[in-house]
């Protein structure tokens, strides 16, 4: 039996469904997922095996136009998936008509590798806009497959894993066969308070936020973790505390509860805030957060 293996990348502007179509794919929540564009800043890989497939996706960054230095590590890393992949899974919606960077439509169309063109929301338009969509798209990329799909509603993403499958190249496994993500477990700890964040706070607030696991103990009955959420100003940070503690309290629980779901047993949160001013600009912090090499 021949063995197909490789690392299929998903890029695609902000807000399009590309955290919510890889979690689909993986069949586990990796990636977190809100309204708010630009929820995903890193680099996330999920892996899927089989008997004889093994397939390594790598969630990015929504494609923008860099107004920090943090989003210039972002968009390095959607550089770096142009590069690796051996599948492109380019994600679009269906009112989209254009990629947000010129730099990284071109490339797209000059890639030797397969690009299977995702088209993302069907369930929010009708069939000749999708139609009209799917020529559109086939126009300037001739050689791409061309999915239409719900990620949301998870229809028709079993054709978008039967269309990976079948353009792997023949390659024995690269991760072992139970691994599922190449990310330690306080990077998603770190990941689900950031979405707690997103979801109930407002304007700049959740992107001004970066989250750090400083302590991450786990003991027989019970995890024990200590985080810190650092903020730009002071003023965010009587914000996210809110009225009498209530803000940061309402983090604190539901992140605790999302943990325990994950990790599958008790867990002892702690949240500290924190002020560093304009990290979102600094090197080396950007360094510690994982932006920069």
């Amino acid at each position: 039996m021949k063995h197909r293996a490789g690392f299929v990348n998903i890029i695609g502007n902000p807000n399009v469904g590309k955290s919510t179509l890889m979690n689909q794919l993986v069949g586990e929540k990796l990636s977190i997922i809100t309204s708010k564009a630009q929820t995903t800043r890193h680099r996330i890989q999920g892996i899927v095996s089989g008997e004889d497939f093994q397939i390594v996706y790598s969630d990015t960054p929504g494609i923008l136009n860099p107004a920090y230095k943090m989003h210039e590590g972002m968009m390095q890393f959607v550089q770096n998936s142009l590069s690796d992949a051996d599948v492109l899974l380019l994600v679009m919606e269906v009112g989209e008509r254009e990629i947000k960077d010129e730099k990284i439509f071109e490339r797209l169309k000059s890639m030797m590798v397969p690009i299977i063109l995702v088209l993302n929301k069907i369930d929010l338009s009708d069939q000749e806009e999708v139609e009209e969509k799917v020529e559109h798209w086939q126009s300037i990329f001739p050689k791409a497959q061309i999915i239409p799909i719900s990620a949301l509603h998870g229809a028709n993403v079993d054709a978008v894993l039967e269309c990976i499958k079948s353009n792997l190249p023949e390659s024995p496994e690269y991760f072992p066969k139970e691994e599922m993500t190449d990310k330690p477990m306080r990077f998603f700890m770190s990941e689900i308070i950031r979405e707690k964040i997103f979801v109930h706070y407002k304007k700049e607030i959740p992107y001004s936020c970066e989250v750090d696991i400083t302590e991450f103990n786990d003991e027989p009955e019970i995890v024990k973790i200590r985080a810190e959420i650092f903020v730009e100003r002071e003023s965010q940070k009587g914000i996210l505390i809110g009225h009498k503690g209530l803000g940061l309290k309402r983090v604190g629980t539901e992140a605790r509860k999302d943990m325990e779901s994950f990790l599958g047993k008790k867990v002892f949160l702690k949240l500290y805030i924190k002020v560093n001013k304009d990290w979102r600009n600094k090197p080396d912090q950007l360094k510690r957060f994982g932006y920069l090499s």
